[in-house]
């Protein structure tokens, strides 16, 4: 729907490396975490790219913070689940009233 109203792109992340945008999460900072071409990007909330993070070729399918403290980075591709330590937490994920 944001496309519809609007032609502002938040971030490209083609490039002539492996990997395709997929499996976004974002930190308590308001920083973006997407696989692109040549692995993890991360993002302000602008859209501005701070960097990646180098993956040896893997085309990841997905990402998810984790462990206690939501500073651990959880990486999966076809064939592999990989985990990153990071320094600013990721959004906890809310756990359902039982």
């Amino acid at each position: 729907m944001l496309a519809k109203h609007t032609d502002r792109v938040f971030a490209d992340l083609r490039g002539p490396e492996p990997g395709v945008p997929d499996g976004m999460k974002v930190d308590v900072e308001g920083n973006v975490y997407c696989g692109g071409a040549g692995g993890i990007w991360v993002m302000d909330s602008a859209g501005k790219k701070l960097g990646p993070h180098r993956a040896r070729g893997a085309r990841h399918t997905n990402l998810a913070f984790g462990d206690d403290d939501w500073r651990t980075l959880y990486i999966t591709s076809r064939n592999h689940l990989g985990a990153v330590k990071v320094k600013i937490p990721g959004i906890a994920v809310p756990v359902a009233a039982k």
